[in-house]
């Protein structure tokens, strides 16, 4: 039997981008669940937010808030309980426990944008970072923080940038049959190279649909030659001496923090302490 999607309902007095990066998380977590999710930005009055309501009165649905305003946070949990809807308020409870620790205000201001400080710049850098040195590119091993080393489509590129967003300056190396890495590869800090790998079958079906767009060589996604490319792979990653994760049915976002993890750990700084 199929089941009853649940309608999950963002609704933001900005655009909603912080309430639907958790939603993604929470259907992440209920697979066999099926779910609609509606958006509801911009909302400014109380008239918005009854609107919204009247819309999931008596549907399967989730309320999933993010306003600023005290007026309109007290308001839409009123018009929640009364149509007896399920919410979360994502904002309202971190707003206070941090006011009340700190001692200071909030400014209560909707949509508002996180300062360009230190670690703004920090993140632009390196995101700037991982795109000049992607694939290979350019010479920016021995700056690096994170050395990403890998054949090709393990999803090098996508983890590089997102290192990047969380302020981690990243290079990437791609392992190509026949191709001696760079020289400079086995002469950075061993502790941040991690190598990434993927099951040979999926990699083979991500290659296949890259052929079709691209109308590359059908050899580059023959099994037979993944196989063989991935086992040249774990050549260079056992002279690397570099621990490898297997990223076939990771999240970017999981796999992102256990190499920070990995290199972290095995850090010189750590090891001296």
């Amino acid at each position: 039997m199929a089941r009853t999607p649940v309608e999950l309902h963002v609704i933001s007095d900005a655009t909603g981008e912080t309430a639907a990066r958790l939603v993604l998380a929470l259907e992440a977590q209920f697979p066999d669940q099926e779910f609609e999710e509606i958006r509801h930005p911009r909302v400014e009055s109380v008239a918005d937010l009854q609107l919204a309501v009247n819309r999931m009165k008596g549907r399967p649905a989730v309320v999933v808030y993010t306003l600023v305003q005290p007026e309109l946070r007290d308001e839409m949990r009123q018009l929640c309980r009364r149509a007896k809807l399920h919410y979360c308020d994502l904002l309202g409870h971190p707003i206070d426990a941090v006011a009340r620790v700190s001692g200071m205000t909030a400014k209560m201001k909707p949509g508002a944008r996180p300062p360009l400080n230190e670690q703004y710049f920090k993140r632009v850098s390196a995101i700037e970072f991982a795109v000049k040195f992607d694939d290979g590119l350019g010479a920016g091993l021995t700056d690096a923080d994170i050395v990403l080393v890998g054949v090709s489509r393990t999803s090098k590129t996508p983890l590089s940038i997102y290192l990047g967003y969380l302020g981690y300056k990243t290079a990437n190396v791609p392992i190509v049959q026949g191709i001696d890495p760079p020289a400079d590869l086995f002469g950075i800090e061993p502790a941040k190279i991690v190598g990434v790998t993927i099951e040979a079958t999926r990699l083979a079906e991500i290659r296949s649909e890259r052929v079709k767009i691209m109308r590359g060589s059908r050899r580059y996604a023959e099994l037979e030659a993944v196989y063989a490319e991935l086992d040249y792979a774990s050549s260079i990653h056992r002279r690397l001496g570099c621990p490898v994760l297997e990223v076939t049915e990771a999240s970017i976002e999981e796999t992102a923090h256990r190499i920070i993890r990995l290199v972290e750990q095995r850090s010189p700084r750590k090891a001296a302490l």
